[in-house]
């Protein structure tokens, strides 16, 4: 392994200082610094972790010569712009999901990372989750045979969530459910439609003048006999949190469990009835990780519950997803290796749950994904 090492900032310390400790232990990251409006939160998470730059500015931050590449991991609407802003100011990008929140600003980071050269990684958890490691595996070794089908969900209920969530439509928000289906192949998606169903409550409607209750979308893929389904609700729908994915193959599928915590189910073609399904525990995949940050795969960062970040309890953990982002970033500004997923794969990715929600203002008509979003 490489003895090189980059020097990183974590831009926005609510979710983010999850990944703290993590960058510590990494071989070859360098946190160098730390980035957080609320100068008290920041100076006591600083001290906490011995961390000596602090910035209560992302621009000043940008300024910072030492530092190779940011980890954003501010509110939604706040992904594309600062995005942006970094890959001008010549640094290397990790964001939290989504890349953007219109096509207009996936096109822009797309742009900036080929034309100075810089990496940027859309950082979906759902996509370096043991259950999807398990399936990648299970999908690369051929035991599910050929791939016939997939989906994937993510409901949520975000009442008492900050105050840009209020009536977001549900689709803005798709890429746990989005990432899985495309990311099991490295499948793109070439067009999209999509159907609202029910209504929200009216004050929240307003909001964003979107007045569905659950957003169901079906991709096609590109240059495949592939398509997925996908759907998403946020208010107003009885469901306890769910992000699942399911894959349908020739000789095996697997299917998510409908309650948290029970194991995957995996059915395998030409037995006896009663023996097809059997269930099973996704193993850890930590062995996939340098050993500094292998433990990272079993916990977060606080030892009890009421210290940790909201989307990290209801999300069960993300599936001991965070030491495998880190790695895949920080190792692909070592090797010079794309990471899973780059600009234009987290552009498909994103644009899929923009235009669908396009796709279900529009009665479902059919929308195409961006010629830019697509791989050479």
């Amino acid at each position: 392994m490489s003895d090189k090492k980059i020097n990183i900032a974590i831009v926005g310390l609510g979710f983010g200082a999850e990944f703290i400790p993590i960058y510590q232990k990494h071989p070859n990251a360098h946190l160098i610094a730390i980035a957080q409006r609320n100068a008290s939160k920041l100076n006591e998470l600083a001290d906490a972790f011995g961390i000596e730059k602090r910035y209560t500015s992302f621009d000043e931050l940008l300024e910072d010569p030492e530092i190779d590449a940011v980890h954003i991991n501010t509110p939604i609407p706040n992904h594309g712009a600062q995005s942006i802003k970094a890959l001008k100011a010549g640094k290397h990008v990790a964001c939290t999901v989504p890349m953007a929140t219109t096509v207009e600003e996936c096109e822009e980071i797309v742009r900036l990372t080929a034309e100075k050269g810089l990496t940027y990684m859309m950082m979906e958890t759902v996509l370096y989750a043991r259950e999807f490691l398990y399936m990648k595996e299970l999908y690369e070794n051929g035991a599910l045979g050929k791939v016939q089908f997939l989906k994937a969900s993510h409901q949520q209920d975000m009442d008492g969530w900050p105050n840009y969530w209020p009536g977001l439509p549900p689709m803005h928000y798709a890429t746990h459910c989005v990432g899985p289906v495309l990311g099991l192949t490295r499948g793109e998606a070439e067009y999209v439609s999509c159907f609202g169903s029910g209504t929200i409550r009216e004050e929240l409607i307003a909001n964003y003048n979107s007045p569905y209750a659950v957003e169901t979308t079906h991709i096609k893929f590109r240059n495949s006999d592939l398509s997925a389904q996908v759907y998403r609700s946020l208010f107003d729908v009885a469901r306890q949190y769910r992000e699942s994915f399911e894959v349908y193959g020739s000789k095996k599928s697997v299917e998510w469990p409908l309650i948290e915590g029970k194991p995957l189910v995996v059915h395998t073609a030409k037995k006896p009835e009663p023996e097809i399904p059997e269930e099973v525990e996704s193993p850890d995949f930590a062995k996939l990780l340098p050993k500094e940050i292998q433990h990272f795969t079993t916990k977060g960062v606080y030892d009890s519950d009421e210290h940790q970040h909201l989307s990290f309890t209801q999300g069960a953990g993300h599936g001991g997803s965070h030491p495998h982002l880190v790695h895949e970033f920080v190792n692909a500004l070592i090797t010079g290796k794309a990471p899973y997923p780059n600009a234009k794969q987290s552009a498909n990715i994103t644009c899929v749950g923009i235009l669908a929600h396009e796709s279900a203002q529009k009665g479902g008509e059919l929308i195409k994904l961006p010629e830019f979003t697509f791989e050479d």
